[in-house]
């Protein structure tokens, strides 16, 4: 969508009466169901971004007609925010989030959102909200940027507005413990010209049905194959795949059905800065199932901003699982989960520039 010149920004701020601050329990934190005090929205009519506002978190109104609920015009990002020793707070590759938001919004017919209303909206909000960046050693905020259609219009077309906004939780681990993980030959999450690269809700939904059955047979999640053939390995739930075959790190190529998830870019420029050999390829299932059965396997880790670095403990296929080696001092994925957090945190020289602080 093309816009029209649009009045300088301003971002106005309505503070909460009484933060909700003292009545959480930072030391047990549950995935995503604690919120935050305040959130950023901002509205898009006319061809053009406005009435930008940091408010007191709260629900929101709207139409039974609203586009989205029928439609499915829906986006979103994941990010998170760090607090170092000295109390400063850090966002991790925020730019790469807005690009790829941008990219999704391009996909799924959606205006795009202007760099300093993204950028400037989530530093406001998250310097109001900075003390609910938790200092505990693995807890960070949770951050969700989102934007969805909201015409009160039934009829297949894009939505002429849409609303963007911010909210932010503070969370523990996405995965408590080492995964479990099933290859999934018979559903399929998304297909060649299909949407699979973009962070659209309905990706998300279409995942639902397999990963439910895999956990009933005791898996955390289900590991993607292509959608026409079913014969190569794409990526799994909320995770892009990584496995270290015979030393060399392997990883789906990205296309039209893999996201490209900014763990997984990191974990890929760690691995050159180590000197670890590493590929971006087509991974064929016959490939894993083989190696797995001969042990070639070395280690299996999913990478995303919730997971961050989720060793795998179990492949399961055609029913039989094969067991991996954990995650301990030495591996690869543990050297670059303890790099990563250390770029994070400031206790080693951020060269790549990836950290931007917020306060």
């Amino acid at each position: 969508m093309t816009e029209t010149v649009e009045e300088k920004l301003s971002i106005r701020t309505e503070k909460v009466e009484k933060s909700r601050l003292p009545e959480v329990d930072f030391e047990n934190l549950p995935f995503g169901r604690v919120f935050s005090d305040h959130m950023f929205v901002a509205d898009y009519k006319d061809n053009g971004w406005h009435d930008l506002r940091v408010v007191p978190y709260a629900n929101i109104s709207f139409s039974p007609a609203m586009s989205t609920l029928h439609y499915a015009q829906s986006i979103f990002e994941g990010m998170k925010a760090y607090k170092r020793a000295d109390g400063g707070v850090y966002l991790f590759r925020p730019d790469e989030n807005f690009n790829r938001m941008n990219i999704s919004a391009n996909r799924m017919c959606m205006p795009e959102i202007r760099e300093e209303v993204f950028m400037d909206g989530l530093k406001e909000l998250i310097k109001l909200d900075q003390g609910w960046v938790p200092g505990q050693e693995g807890s960070t905020l949770y951050i969700r940027p989102f934007m969805f259609a909201a015409d009160d219009f039934i009829g297949v077309r894009p939505s002429d507005t849409y609303k963007f906004m911010i909210f932010t939780c503070p969370v523990a681990s996405y995965y408590a413990e080492p995964v479990r993980v099933r290859i999934e030959t018979d559903y399929t999450r998304a297909a060649k010209g299909g949407v699979g690269y973009a962070k659209t809700a309905g990706n998300y939904a279409a995942s639902l049905y397999a990963a439910r059955n895999a956990q009933k047979d005791g898996y955390h999640q289900v590991i993607w194959t292509d959608g026409a053939e079913h014969k190569y390995i794409e990526e799994s739930g909320t995770m892009n795949l990584f496995f270290k075959i015979d030393g060399t790190l392997v990883t789906a190529a990205l296309g039209d059905s893999v996201l490209n998830g900014i763990t997984r870019k990191s974990i890929i420029q760690l691995a050159k800065d180590f000197g670890q050999p590493v590929e971006e390829r087509r991974i064929s299932v016959e490939e894993i199932d083989k190696a797995l059965k001969e042990g070639r396997v070395e280690e299996a880790f999913g990478a995303g901003t919730a997971a961050v670095v989720s060793s795998i403990k179990t492949v399961g296929h055609q029913g039989t699982d094969y067991d991996l080696p954990p995650m301990v001092e030495g591996t690869f994925a543990y050297k670059v989960k303890e790099t990563l957090h250390n770029i994070r945190m400031g206790k080693v020289e951020d060269k790549h520039q990836w950290m931007v602080k917020v306060n």
